[in-house]
Formats: structure tokens, C-alpha cells, sequence
């Protein structure tokens, strides 16, 4: 059985929830034991008065420990799980937008799209073109291209430098033209995933958006 980050956080708080809860219950006992000795009150009590109102305190007062103990550690698992939570909300979706256009290159170039329209987890760099996989795990990857069909359009759908998946237009007459493709990629933390425009060929975008680049992270390994 795999367990993933949160799971395997969740379990080692459980853990130690119940090993506290083990040694102030082992205090107890012995508390009680202690408490149970026989002895004879100042004030005349008898020793069965006196070793009940000491164990009654003593129980008391490990029962408040222990609540105290694992209300905190209750508070704690609650924030280490919320915390993990923000870190696994890695989303991200943006165009070229409407100064959006390039090419042809003699090489290959690293496309940025400037128009962010959400970053949940800030995994995605607006300024380089690049998104970051902040922790490992399965994420999936969608792009358009948009161009007019009087020069021919290549994307690369890029991770680490190496293609994954691709789309190429070719030359064909002078009308609007729009190609997708998507995949889901494995990812290690610090992985990067890029597009990248092919050598001798071109992209457009305007203020409809039609040249995007979109990813997030499915569930984390």
C-alpha cells in the first residue's frame, strides 16, 4: 500500500497521539497506585477516606493533563495537514495574449505566456515561461497554438529539455488555424515543464486568448 504525503502525516500524528495517550495512562495507574497506600488522615479519617479522596485527585489531575495533551496534539495534526494541503494546490493557466506572436527563429525558443489567469502555488514563472514541480507527483499538461496557416506552426510540449509530446501545423493556404495536445507527466520536485516554438516556425495569439499553456498537479507520489 502507497501512501501519500498527507496520509503518511496523518499517521505518524496518530501514532503519537496514541503513545502519549499510553504514557500519561501509565501515570495514571500509577498514580493511583501510589495514591492507594495506606496510610492513617491527621484529622481522624480513615485510611479508606483518605486513599480515595488522594486518588480521586490524582485521577483528576492526569485526565486534565491528557486532555490538554491531546488537544494540542489534535491542533498541531490539523495545521501539518492544512499546511500539506497548500503545498499539493499547484495549478496554473495562462495565454500569450494579445501582444502574443513570434517567430520564425532559427532555433528553438522558450515561449513565455504572459497572461496569468490563475498560479495557485506559484509553481508557474510568468517571467522565464516555466513551471517548477514543487513536489513530486503526477501532473497534467494542456497547450493551444494559435497562427495563421501562411507559415507553419511547431510547439513542444518540453520537460528537462526533452520533448514529451508535440503539434505541427504545416504551411497550408492563409486562414486561421488552431492545434491542442495535452499529457500527463510524472514529475519529480524540482522538475521543469516548458513550451518551446519550433525553428522555422510561428505562433500568434490576441485578445481572445487562443494560445494557452495549462497544468496541475493530479495527486502527489
Amino acid at each position: 500500500m502507497h501512501c501519500t504525503p498527507s496520509q503518511l502525516s496523518m499517521m505518524m500524528m496518530m501514532m503519537m497521539l496514541m503513545k502519549r495517550a499510553l504514557q500519561l495512562l501509565l501515570l495514571l495507574v500509577l498514580c493511583c497506585s501510589l495514591c492507594g497506600a495506606k496510610s492513617l488522615g491527621d484529622d481522624g479519617e480513615t485510611q479508606e477516606e483518605v486513599s480515595s479522596v488522594r486518588e480521586k485527585r490524582c485521577v483528576d489531575d492526569v485526565e486534565e493533563r491528557l486532555q490538554q495533551e491531546l488537544e494540542k496534539a489534535v491542533s498541531n495534526l490539523k495545521t501539518q495537514l492544512e499546511e500539506q494541503r497548500k503545498r499539493e494546490r499547484v495549478a496554473f493557466g495562462a495565454s500569450l495574449g494579445s501582444k502574443g506572436g513570434t517567430g520564425p527563429h532559427n532555433a528553438g525558443v522558450t515561449l513565455v505566456y504572459t497572461n496569468v489567469f490563475a498560479n495557485a502555488g506559484e509553481a508557474y514563472n510568468p517571467k522565464t515561461g516555466i513551471f517548477t514541480a514543487p513536489l513530486k507527483g503526477v501532473y497534467y499538461f494542456s497547450f493551444s497554438g494559435h497562427h495563421l496557416s501562411s507559415r507553419s506552426m511547431g510547439l513542444q510540449l518540453m520537460k528537462n529539455g526533452v520533448q514529451t509530446v508535440t503539434v505541427y501545423n504545416h504551411a497550408a493556404g492563409n486562414r486561421y488555424e488552431t492545434a491542442t495536445n495535452g499529457m500527463n507527466l510524472l514529475l519529480e520536485k524540482g522538475d521543469q515543464v516548458y513550451m518551446r516554438l519550433r525553428e522555422h516556425t510561428w505562433i500568434m495569439d490576441n485578445i481572445n486568448d487562443h494560445s494557452t499553456f495549462v497544468g496541475h498537479l493530479l495527486f502527489p507520489l
